[in-house]
């Protein structure tokens, strides 16, 4: 453990001999890892939903900031965790980036306790989970550097799909979790609701101490640096002057901004339009995450373009079905069209990520793919914030769909003319014909 001498995992005899084992093992631990970090950065999108139950006095705008701020936060912090990898090692930046989690999830725990918290040390909070934000673009790096280039699809969307499981297990977890005092010895009372139920919602931090502490430390034990994966940051750095660094994170941004931003934003849409149904969020976030290595799976076999543009197509009548119910206030119809909305967003992820390793050569590949994610990381800001104004302003979120649509036309557009049409500069779809 700790750090490999030699890596080769184009050599098939390398590959079998030590290889996959090496590599399996750093992905399976690499997993739940991320699936912590997807956990804290969003925690907000279900504390949010509570905190006026417990005596807290913020507007429906605040409510949506402190469910965005971590998605700001984490997006940004992307930008320096992509090349952390190539700096520190993976190991060794796994280990720190999954310990610093245990700041804002203790911090949270004490500060739901007390209605008279103020809002800055509140947004402070939510900042601070974007910490867990920042984990994607540095794990989904590092794994790239521990698969051939056949295989990358797949571990890639089984790293990124069942990390990003993080954010439908917080919103499964939390309502159940904050209806037991189960932490009450580290200093909580409950809370009382208005029908005269009691909650503690700080468990809904609490919960995560053990499990991120028990993480870092099988980290520390189980995983192993790369020499492949040194790096500096200038050389790193290279990727900005790739027209198609630019093109993958528009689609990136489409697909898996989408899911991220959508996840972040889908209990309090509940919260707005159907208010009887929050119990439901988890769904969304659940079956992107499932859909994620699905979709990584299916692009190793016909094509990371072909898939992205059915997805992009999916999205695009998604969204215009959500429109639809929403005008008709039919719930039914409301959350389907949402589900396959998340599903496609999942596969999305899934077969953009596979795309990049295509494109790309192998030193190239890894701070692309952070880089990509670090971006679109920006739609758990944007997207629960456009949701807010157009909700504030109209009373739905009609508005704010309209503008994802446009968007999701116009990367059908840039993934067809580079990577799906006769004459593209890189056919992905040739190469993955040829790799099967």
């Amino acid at each position: 453990m700790g750090r490999i001498k030699e890596w080769n995992p184009e050599n098939k005899e390398f590959w079998e001999r030590e290889g996959k084992r090496h590599a399996k093992r750093n992905l399976w631990i690499s997993v739940p890892t991320l699936m912590l970090a997807f956990i804290v950065w969003q925690i907000w999108s279900v504390v949010a939903v509570r905190l006026n139950d417990i005596g807290f006095a913020f507007t429906d705008e605040q409510l949506f900031t402190l469910a965005a701020i971590p998605g700001l936060v984490g997006a940004s912090l992307r930008f320096v965790y992509t090349f952390a990898v190539g700096k520190f090692g993976g190991r060794n930046w796994v280990v720190f980036s999954t310990g610093v989690l245990l700041i804002p999830t203790i911090g949270i725990g004490f500060a739901v306790q007390n209605p008279d918290t103020p809002y800055w040390v509140m947004l402070l909070l939510a900042a601070l989970c974007g910490l867990g934000g920042g984990n994607f673009s540095s794990a989904l790096a590092n794994i790239s550097f521990f698969f051939p280039k056949k295989e990358k699809g797949t571990a890639l969307g089984i790293n990124g799909g069942l990390g990003n499981m993080g954010v439908s297990v917080v919103q499964f977890v939390t309502p159940l979790i904050i209806a037991v005092s189960t932490f009450a010895f580290i200093g909580g009372e409950g809370q009382l609701l208005a029908n005269g139920q009691e909650i503690w919602l700080q468990n809904a931090a609490f919960i995560w101490v053990i499990p991120i502490a028990v993480m870092t430390i099988v980290a520390y034990f189980g995983m192993d640096n790369l020499p492949t994966a040194q790096q500096s940051v200038k050389d790193q750095f290279v990727i900005v002057k790739r027209k198609h660094t630019w093109i993958m994170t528009i689609l990136y941004v489409a697909t898996f901004g989408s899911f991220i931003g959508y996840g972040a934003a889908f209990p309090l849409l509940l919260r707005s339009q159907f208010p009887d149904y929050v119990a439901l969020a988890f769904l969304g976030a659940f079956l992107a995450a499932a859909f994620r290595p699905v979709g990584g799976w299916v692009s190793d076999k016909f094509g990371g373009a072909r898939v992205t543009a059915y997805v992009l197509v999916a999205m695009s009548l998604g969204a215009l079905s959500v429109i639809y119910f929403i005008g008709q206030q039919n719930f039914a119809g409301f959350l389907v069209s949402f589900l396959l909305l998340f599903i496609a967003a999942g596969m999305g992820s899934g077969s953009t990520f596979q795309m990049i390793p295509i494109i790309f050569p192998v030193k190239e590949a890894a701070p692309v793919l952070g880089f990509t994610a670090a971006f679109a990381a920006y739609g758990s800001f944007f997207i629960p914030q456009l949701f807010g104004w157009s909700v504030s302003t109209t009373g739905t979120p009609i508005s704010a769909l309209y503008y994802f649509i446009a968007f999701y036309v116009i990367s059908i557009g840039l993934n067809w003319y580079y990577y799906q049409r006769k004459n593209a500069e890189i056919r992905c779809d040739d190469y993955s014909k040829k790799a099967a």
